[in-house]
């Protein structure tokens, strides 16, 4: 039997009130329908809001390929990336609080930074020098601290071997295991010179710990999930709720490779900042509904309105160097936050302002501050993400009138 779904607080509405298409929408489900019946990925739970309502709330296919039942509507999620927003919406209300400034160094909270070396690689061989000036909390929230991922563009910089070695997101570690592990090595670039994605949400979850005095996990129910009744968001599944697990096929059905996810089954030693949550659509979305709600939702204010333009707004400018392409055409980036810059220049619909990020397991969300919307996704097919993200995009928007 069905599990019924409550949305604590996210009120709904017919589509047509809310300035939706129908006719669109069903098109959405019918296409989502027809990506699962070929075998392109388990199940999915899709949601769309607009003008502070609910107009779309649907789940589809399996839960699991493994198992009989269907996806449901509180399906449990590996967000992976989507952590980044929550632990930078953390981290500015530490900045609000007066607790951090977004110009303080790096090395203040972390002193093992004070000593970092920037790899420069010359003639084949890697070569350490001197930062220009130190990584500040706005280089950590932007990515442009000179940090990395041993995976982005290619991973092959002597820089990105290194972090490959130093085998950085291993479970059995703490955040400050990782933090001081990451100080040793170089960075890839000079900080403020160039936006590589990178592991700087992972030093921000160990500076919110720092600060706080409280574990990351701790901090977040404390300062973000508590306050927006996000139940089902934490760094694993208690074995209640595992039987709610959304999984993928355990072959990738295009690569025919093996597909690994995070185990969140089991308690999180590593509770990462930069991709260690699991979340629930209605979670995610009562986060969204805050962020398009100003900073608000419901008698819970989370953020000021002007700490939440801030963050949605570029920080990066137009002649920012981009170390990868995981960064559109026509956008930039801010404190959290892909931003949106140009109403063209990339493959799908959206305003200027807007919005985004995803997790690498597939999940999706955005904010359209102009059409007051929301949407997300949820799915875990990791190597269909990025055609379904624009799947999504489009269709969502084929629905607006």
């Amino acid at each position: 039997m069905a599990r019924m779904s409550k949305d604590r607080g996210l009120d709904h509405a017919k589509p047509e009130k809310i300035g939706l298409n129908e006719k669109a929408l069903d098109r959405l489900g019918e296409t989502l329908k027809r990506e699962i019946g070929e075998g392109r990925m388990p199940g999915a739970v899709a949601m769309i809001a607009r003008r502070g309502r609910v107009g779309y709330f649907e789940a589809f296919g399996k839960r699991d390929p493994g198992a009989a039942d269907a996806m449901e509507k509180d399906c449990i999620f590996r967000i992976y990336s989507m952590t980044k927003p929550l632990v930078s919406t953390a981290i500015m209300m530490l900045v609000e609080e007066g607790r951090i400034l977004l110009g303080d160094p790096l090395s203040k909270y972390v002193p093992a930074f004070a000593d970092v070396k920037v790899g420069v690689e010359r003639d084949g061989e890697l070569t350490l020098v001197a930062p220009e000036r130190p990584i500040t909390i706005q280089d950590l929230l932007r990515h442009t601290s000179g940090l990395t991922y041993d995976f982005v563009g290619g991973g092959g910089h002597p820089v990105q071997k290194l972090y490959a070695q130093a085998d950085l997101a291993q479970p059995k570690q703490t955040n400050a295991d990782q933090v001081e592990a990451l100080a040793k090595l170089p960075l890839l670039n000079q900080p403020g010179a160039c936006w590589d994605y990178s592991r700087s949400t992972d030093v921000l979850g160990r500076i919110v710990e720092i600060v706080s005095g409280r574990t990351l996990g701790e901090e977040l129910s404390r300062r973000v999930f508590e306050p927006l009744d996000m139940k089902d968001t934490a760094f694993s599944v208690p074995q209640k709720h595992q039987d709610r697990i959304a999984e993928p096929f355990p072959i990738d059905p295009e690569a025919k490779t093996p597909v690994n996810l995070l185990n969140v089954r089991r308690p999180a030693m590593f509770e990462s900042g930069g991709g260690g949550l699991a979340s629930t659509a209605g979670d995610y979305a009562r986060f969204c509904a805050m962020l398009a709600g100003g900073g608000a939702f419901g008698n819970e204010r989370i953020l000021a309105r002007k700490t939440l333009e801030l963050m949605a707004s570029d920080h990066l400018g137009p002649h920012m160097r981009r170390g990868s392409d995981l960064l559109p055409a026509g956008h930039g980036f801010g404190l959290g936050f892909a931003v949106r810059n140009a109403p063209g220049m990339t493959f799908v619909p959206g305003s200027v302002g807007l919005f985004y990020w995803g997790g690498i397991a597939g999940t999706t969300f955005w904010i359209d501050p102009k059409e007051d919307l929301f949407a997300l996704m949820m799915i875990q097919a990791p190597g269909q993400r990025d055609y379904y993200r624009m799947l999504f995009r489009t269709l969502v928007y084929a629905a607006v009138e």
